[in-house]
């Protein structure tokens, strides 16, 4: 707080005195209510801090109170950083959020949440608060709110596009570790080689989500949100390493391609092998625009480009048919 600031200057006294470390070792009732009255309103010189990182901690810090105070909004507010933990599960591809990866998949799953504690949400807030606003854009935003919950009288309301005690988050996360468990089944390695798909292939798919505890309404939902049953599964299995180096092979053959090219065109595996298609406008950020500015613009000719997009293109095409 600038001193010289007329403001800051009427309640110089308190500035002075809290300002210095020691003042903060031990604090009485009249210290905080100073604290509120004299010094919490000032204006301060110190930068705000990224929207979406303080967001993030007004909603673990609403978590943490609901443990501490037995409060019944918890198990919203953990869904709330579930949704959370999933749009930044599919993101593996950019190296802040992967180094932080298993932390990622713990909180999107149940098991972590079981003994949860205040110190673990702590972690969980230092941990991944920068990392929240590399969600993609074109992800449904998350909502945060801040307002206390009114209790009236119970009414009992029917919501047919919810299964009860299961979200689409929470169906997200079982459906892709069944999956996994299942992948060597013929529909499944089709659909991650982006080999054609049948009708018989599209029903054995929505048999292993219904196996997998989704309802009707919930992989309605899937497909719905996707554009396809064939996309929603593939973001959760991933294409094919093998067939995404394929697909890209002739961007980076001979001898002539630079290591911008070759690195651009891993990023790009990469991030098909984790999420299964891609949108052509993701080529227009991190972590493709770390390697140059203009994305593959700035790397490869248009021609190629084109060539590029189109290539995606056809490939989220296989998994839609």
């Amino acid at each position: 707080m600038n001193l010289d600031n007329f403001v800051v200057r009427t309640q110089r006294k308190s500035v002075e005195k809290y300002a210095k470390p020691e003042s903060w070792q031990k604090l009485g009732i009249d210290d905080f209510n100073e604290l509120t009255k004299n010094v919490a309103g000032l204006p301060t010189e110190l930068g705000d801090e990224d929207e979406e990182c303080k967001r993030f901690d007004m909603l673990v810090l609403r978590t943490q109170l609901a443990i501490l105070q037995a409060k019944p909004d918890f198990n919203s507010l953990r869904e709330k950083i579930q949704a959370i933990a999933s749009a930044l599960e599919e993101q593996e591809a950019i190296p802040a959020i992967k180094a932080q990866m298993p932390l990622i998949q713990a909180i999107a799953g149940e098991e972590w949440w079981e003994d949860v504690t205040v110190s673990m949400l702590e972690i969980v807030r230092k941990k991944l608060r920068t990392l929240v606003k590399l969600i993609e854009k074109s992800k449904k935003n998350i909502v945060y709110t801040d307002f206390e919950d009114e209790l009236g009288e119970e009414t009992p309301i029917d919501l047919p596009q919810v299964s009860t005690g299961m979200n689409l988050a929470k169906f997200r996360e079982k459906a892709r570790q069944f999956l996994k468990a299942h992948e060597s089944h013929v529909s499944l390695q089709r659909l991650r080689r982006n080999q054609a798909l049948t009708l018989s292939d599209l029903t054995e798919l929505e048999h292993m989500l219904i196996e997998a505890g989704g309802s009707p309404e919930l992989i309605n939902q899937a497909k719905e949100q996707n554009h396809g049953l064939g996309i929603f599964i593939r973001s959760l299995v991933g294409l094919d390493r093998e067939t995404a180096t394929q697909a890209f092979s002739e961007f980076i053959s001979g001898t002539t391609a630079t290591p911008n090219q070759i690195e651009f065109i891993s990023l790009v595996v990469q991030y098909l092998t984790e999420n299964g298609v891609m949108e052509p406008d993701r080529l227009y950020e991190s972590p493709f625009t770390d390697i140059n500015p203009l994305g593959p613009d700035g790397v490869f000719p248009s021609a190629k480009v084109d060539q590029m997009i189109q290539v995606l293109v056809d490939i989220r095409q296989k998994a839609a048919a």
